[in-house]
């Protein structure tokens, strides 16, 4: 097989220590190669030295694959210097080899010198911080919605049933009534009488809710629950306030992303963090739905098509996606989405119709990054006007259904 880089090098990295295998000609045998294996620590001092070697080697690809987080202190070092490509690692294992421990950089390293793995996406390093603040944002925020299920589960331990009544437990009313259970508050009256707002007309409701055997122990409980939603309350906002910071330079990206039905802008920071807000990185829509996981798998054989089942992709940016899909689907008939949605969800289970949008939103993205053009709705008659007679047929079929005829005359202009 030809060899495309004539130096290169892999690297098989663990916890503690890597493996680095280089592959150069051989001076004194015709096409052939020589080929050396080093280990080296993952402490900061070993991966420079690790690095002058490659240097004076003069290698001019480095593999390594993209497995766990121990790939990104020795990525980040030899980017500067080196062309560097991450491996997905399901891709290099399906190419059959020698996998060892010891064999496994040399296994990567004869198949990069070939030209056989593909890099994965691997943003720029601004792009990778801001990664790392929108992702520890949503998980401190599924962080803070569990410790609020957990409090509503001590509620019910001690028969308040104010998650009944109120939509919001951790609202405005919802706090007050809490904080005086805490302090030592036991009149259901007076607790009802905090209500706030939408609140008060349900103050009989209340009553009954808040009547149960609050006692010492779930007071106890209760100020711990929240404390550590106050904290991490207080710790989002933190997260909010930097990644608004970091997201300056794409203040105009965010701006058309918001123009999106269903794109608050929390999705448009995740999108803008995972993609990296370039759209120059995929070739196609198409491909950037693929890399997402928001298209439908394709597995065919000998005519006969097998499993259609999504890939994994991004989970961050899936989740982002989700949001959005199901806030647009809410949208009824007023947008393209929502026509879109409620199309798709009678011939197709909620979720994958759901997924549906998700592609939709995806290609809209990639349309917009890429030209720099704001969403342009089709509204959500699309689909009336693009058939007509579909649309007819389907009034006149329900119309049948509750025993009425009906008869369509155009409306003459003025």
């Amino acid at each position: 097989m030809d060899v495309l880089h004539e130096r290169c090098a892999a690297l098989d990295i663990g916890k503690k220590d890597l493996k680095a295998c280089v592959r150069t000609p051989n001076p004194g045998r015709r096409r052939s190669r020589r080929q050396e294996i080093r280990t080296f620590a993952t402490m900061t001092n070993a991966l420079l030295e690790l690095r002058d070697w490659l240097v004076a080697e003069k290698v001019t690809l480095v593999v390594m694959e993209a497995t766990g987080d121990y790939w990104r202190p020795a990525f980040s070092l030899l980017e500067d210097c080196l062309n560097v490509i991450l491996v997905n690692a399901a891709h290099a294992k399906g190419l059959h080899g020698r996998k060892t421990d010891v064999a496994d950089a040399a296994w990567l390293c004869q198949l990069g010198e070939c030209g056989l793995l593909k890099a994965s996406f691997a943003p720029p390093e601004p792009v990778r911080h801001l990664r790392d603040l929108t992702r520890y944002r949503t998980s401190l925020t599924a962080e803070r919605t569990r410790e609020v299920q957990r409090l509503e589960k001590e509620l019910e331990d001690a028969g308040i049933k104010l998650s009944s009544v109120a939509t919001d437990i951790m609202g405005v009313s919802g706090r007050a009534m809490l904080a005086a259970l805490i302090e030592g508050e036991r009149d259901v009256h007076t607790l009802a009488g905090m209500a706030r707002a939408r609140m008060r007309p349900k103050i009989p409701t209340l009553v009954e809710a808040l009547t149960g055997n609050f006692g010492e122990h779930h007071a106890f409980l209760y100020r711990l629950h929240l404390e550590r939603i106050d904290h991490l309350t207080e710790a989002i906002g933190e997260l909010c306030a930097r990644i608004e910071e970091e997201m300056l330079p794409f203040a105009r990206r965010l701006e058309l992303l918001a123009t999106i039905p269903g794109v608050g802008k929390g999705s448009a920071e995740v999108i803008i963090a995972e993609t990296g807000g370039d759209m120059a990185r995929f070739a196609t829509a198409g491909h950037l739905a693929s890399w997402a996981g928001v298209c439908p798998g394709h597995h065919e054989s000998a005519g006969k098509h097998k499993s259609g089942r999504r890939r994994h992709g991004n989970r961050w940016l899936g989740a982002a996606l989700g949001t959005a899909a199901m806030a647009a689907s809410r949208t009824k008939e007023k947008t393209y989405l929502g026509a879109r949605y409620h199309r798709l969800m009678p011939r197709l289970v909620k979720k994958k119709a759901l997924v549906a949008l998700e592609h939709s939103i995806l290609t809209a993205v990639w349309h917009m990054l890429a030209d720099d053009v704001a969403y342009q709705d089709l509204g959500g008659d699309y689909y009336a006007k693009l058939d007509p007679e579909r649309a007819m047929r389907r009034i006149t079929r329900q119309a049948n259904t509750l025993g009425f005829t009906v008869r369509f005359d155009p409306i003459e202009a003025a």
